[in-house]
Order: structure tokens, then sequence, then C-alpha cells
């Protein structure tokens, strides 16, 4: 196989298992840290991470602490079933930031591998294997049966 025979394959990967891989890798990076908040709430790790390694401007560490752990374990089931995925990739994408700004400002690399994924997620959807793409043409079909 020639090299140009190799580059005129790439434009054929499709788009809905790059939807399906940023879906399930960016959603087990946030289930998974969700998890160890679960996991460190009963003995109050979580909440004395908050209040002595996260500083986050505005938000009490009371408040913070559930809030980030809710949304870290909520999130990505959307992302996994495709349901909401533009809206659940938004949400993830506001931690991204919030995280790169106030919490470690100098993982910008991995930070930026997380909004890639996250970008692509609400510029695209979840593609084809999704619940969004499942109700979408029920809906489609629904409309058409209507007129």
């Amino acid at each position: 196989m020639s090299l140009k025979q190799m580059f005129d394959l790439f434009p054929r990967i499709p788009n809905d298992l790059i939807a399906l891989l940023a879906r399930i890798g960016i959603g087990t990076i946030f289930l998974r840290s969700g998890l160890l908040k679960l996991e460190g709430w009963s003995n109050g790790n979580t909440l004395f991470l908050f209040q002595s390694e996260y500083h986050l401007p505005l938000i009490p560490p009371e408040l913070a602490a559930p809030l980030a752990m809710s949304m870290e374990l909520a999130m990505p089931m959307f992302l996994f079933a495709g349901l909401a995925t533009r809206f659940a990739a938004l949400a993830l994408l506001g931690m991204t930031l919030v995280i790169e700004i106030f919490v470690y400002p100098n993982a910008f690399d991995t930070h930026a591998v997380w909004a890639v994924a996250l970008l692509f997620l609400i510029k695209f959807g979840a593609g084809k294997l999704s619940l969004d793409h499942l109700l979408k043409n029920m809906a489609a079909q629904r409309a058409g049966a209507l007129r």
C-alpha cells in the first residue's frame, strides 16, 4: 500500500466511531473522578480536597464538592447513552475550564485533550450509535406521519 493510498483511507474513518470513542473515553475520565469523590465522601476526604486544594472562587467547598461529584457521576451516563450529548459535553467542558483555570493550571496538555473530545461532541453530536440519533429519527417519523 502506497502512502497516498493510506492517506486516502483516513477520511473514511466514520465520525460515528470517533463520537462513540469520544463519549466513552471522556465519560470514563469524569466517571472515575466522580467515583473517587463518592468513595472519599464518607471519610471527609472529598470535602477536605475542596477545602485545601481545589480553591474555587465564589462557590464554597461545601457546595462545590457535592456539585462536582454529582456532575461527574451524572454527565458520563448521558454521554454513554448518547442522550442530550451536546448538553452533557458542554457541562463537562465548563468543568474542564474551571479545573484548568482554578485547580490545575499547569495541566493544559491533559485538559486540552479533554476539551477536544468534548468540543467534537458539542459540534457533531453523539453519532448514529446513540439515543440522540434514535430520538431524532423517531421525531422525524412522527412529524412525517402528522403531515
